[in-house]
């Protein structure tokens, strides 16, 4: 089957997709209403693959790039949720000050699209702070549902 193009897909199913992912639809809800447009040659299963997140093969920058000193770092935050986890990321080479970046994850945690983000301020001249505002809960869990549903509980 040849991959699908965005222009093969309804706007609706972007739409339904953003409902799902800013936790308007439970994944149930999601996908029973997506399979309305599995119709000819689509199929469910590649109307997700197009839609989900795929953090392995779209990672801009690795996590061990000798161009970057970034390790996780633990803060406190006693008016926040206490110990905080983060990637903290900064270029190897640098001189003098830098300016910093929050990268502020949305609701599913710190996944690693998030972290991705953070190493390529780094080497752009940044020191980055990927804080991951689930670590009061055990951090992100290493999938977008479960994360969304910790957030709701954090």
């Amino acid at each position: 089957m040849k991959p699908l193009k965005k222009n093969e897909i309804k706007q609706e199913v972007f739409d339904l997709y953003d409902d799902y992912a800013h936790n308007k639809l439970s994944r149930r809800v999601f996908m029973e209403k997506l399979s309305t447009y599995a119709v000819g040659g689509l199929t469910v299963a590649s109307l997700m693959s197009f839609l989900m997140p795929n953090y392995k093969d779209t990672l801009l920058v690795d996590q061990d790039d000798p161009r970057l000193d970034s390790s996780f770092i633990t803060y406190d935050s006693p008016k926040g949720g206490g110990p905080i986890k983060g990637l903290l990321s900064k270029p190897v080479k640098h001189s003098g000050k830098l300016p910093g970046i929050v990268v502020v994850h949305e609701n599913r945690g710190l996944n690693p699209y998030i972290e991705d983000t953070a190493r390529q301020a780094a080497l752009e001249g940044f020191i980055s702070l990927a804080p991951d505002a689930l670590s009061p809960l055990g951090g992100y869990p290493g999938n977008d549902d479960e994360g969304r549903t910790m957030q709701r509980e954090r």
